[in-house]
């Protein structure tokens, strides 16, 4: 209602008319007490609620494979993955890059990006942990990982019912 009075006052004012202002507010008086004990009770609201707790992240489970790369497991440039990064030449296991099938991608409508890092959990002692998305896998595969592997290391994997969910949200 005042917003209106006063855009009512400021329109007459242009026309030439005069009217009379609303009288201003008296101002809040504050004494030593209200200002000792506001802050406080600012920083006693804050403390009083709980903070709202995040949503968990999804975990979905998928069966995991390892990959090599050699043109015999991957494309004509197996050094070149998806995303467009390099696999360095001095690579292991514990470089902790994977590929995903095409249905657990966000470009074909599932809900992992190329750059997340994801939890992996159920393949193996050594080789659970967090890993970072860099490939894809080939058309005919659906919900699974491959880990990338070195052929030195001579692991061989075929592991279903393995944990994988987004590291961080």
């Amino acid at each position: 209602m005042d917003k209106v009075r006063l855009f009512s006052c400021g329109l007459l004012a242009l026309t030439g008319w005069t009217a009379p202002l609303p009288p201003p507010e008296p101002p809040v008086k504050t004494t030593t007490f209200t200002r000792f004990f506001a802050p406080l009770r600012a920083v006693c609201r804050a403390v009083a609620r709980p903070p709202k707790p995040r949503p968990a992240a999804p975990i979905y489970t998928v069966t995991a494979t390892t990959y090599e790369a050699v043109a015999g497991q991957t494309d004509a440039e197996p050094f070149v993955t998806a995303d467009n990064s390099r696999i360095p030449k001095k690579y292991s296991s514990r470089t902790r890059w994977l590929a995903l099938s095409r249905d657990l991608l966000r470009p074909w409508g599932g809900p992992f990006a190329f750059g997340d890092t994801v939890r992996v959990r159920g393949i193996s002692v050594a080789l659970d942990g967090e890993y970072i998305i860099h490939d894809t896998m080939a058309r005919r595969h659906r919900r699974c990982l491959d880990v990338l592997v070195h052929p030195r290391e001579h692991i061989d994997l075929f592991q279903k019912g393995t944990k994988i969910q987004l590291a961080s949200l």
